[in-house]
């Protein structure tokens, strides 16, 4: 019982990063019906960009954390006006190409500047384990879900209640209808990829100081993206409540199934619970019908 707690809390911890990064793809998703595929590298240059101000010039990490985030809010806004902004009314598709390439372009100036070796940040959260009787949990795990439960309340009510969630969501269900009563659709498209690339770099941030930063991080990118299907592409809900539950099921499937199977079933195992319930449900656990535009 002890072993099967200690995988099923170390899968809610994974899986709440999962679920903030998640929120990125949905943001955008919303916003204009294509789907970010270069998600990953904004959380790999958000994590390398927090370690280097940190480890080499000696930073503060709370201070470094929030430089990070104001960075890659920046570079979500930069990469939007340069590389989005001209395709605001090309097909979907060319959109998706884009990202595509964008994530080749970010992946490679990442290893340009920091290399493929991987590197680990300085401690930052207290070493000393956490028990609970058979539980043991590491500070790490503790803070890093502490965190992003907090970001995803903080953006929730700032999509529910602020005036600038309210336009999001008004571009998100009708774009003309938003832009006839004075809603800049261009702008509320601004801040949605300020706001993906910021909640990927708490992503890659929290990532880091669990397992290390090199350019395999970028593969979250791939590893969220059943989450955000299984969720519903559409849902924030959805992909707050499948981030967990993928967390928890690759958990206990690295803990009890590959021990008998063998390695490898951890990183499968999403795209066949996202296979089985697209069977039952198409549009996800989540998601809206009508979606058309994938």
């Amino acid at each position: 019982m002890g072993f099967l707690l200690q995988m099923i809390i170390t899968g809610v911890v994974v899986g709440s990063i999962y679920a903030l990064v998640a929120l990125g793809f949905v943001l955008i998703y919303r916003a204009s019906g294509a789907l970010n595929l270069a998600n990953g590298e904004f959380v790999l240059i958000g994590s390398y960009i927090c370690l280097t101000l940190v480890a080499v010039y000696q930073i503060p990490f709370i201070f470094a954390f929030l430089l990070t985030l104001v960075f890659n809010v920046l570079l979500g806004m930069i990469v939007e006006r340069v590389v989005l902004r001209p395709l605001i009314n090309a097909p979907t598709i060319s959109v998706i190409m884009a990202t595509i390439g964008l994530s080749s372009l970010l992946a490679g100036f990442a290893h340009m500047i920091w290399g493929y070796q991987t590197q680990s940040y300085p401690p930052v959260f207290p070493s000393t384990p956490i028990r609970m009787g058979e539980i043991i949990i590491s500070p790490v795990y503790l803070w890093s879900f502490i965190i992003v439960i907090i970001m995803l309340i903080l953006f929730g009510l700032l999509f529910k209640y602020s005036k600038l969630g309210l336009a999001m969501r008004a571009v998100a269900d009708d774009q003309m209808a938003a832009s006839s009563v004075g809603i800049s659709v261009k702008n509320v498209y601004l801040i949605t990829w300020g706001f993906a690339s910021l909640v990927a770099a708490v992503g890659g941030v929290l990532l880091g100081n669990i397992n290390g930063v090199d350019a395999t991080m970028a593969t979250i990118g791939l590893t969220v993206l059943p989450v955000v299907i299984l969720g519903g592409l559409d849902s924030i809900l959805g992909a707050i409540v499948a981030g967990f539950l993928v967390g928890i099921i690759q958990n206990l499937t690295a803990g009890y199934l590959e021990p008998i199977l063998g390695g490898g079933l951890k990183e499968v195992i999403p795209f066949i619970i996202v296979t089985l319930i697209l069977m039952i449900k198409p549009h996800g656990l989540f998601g809206k019908g009508g979606i058309e535009r994938v």
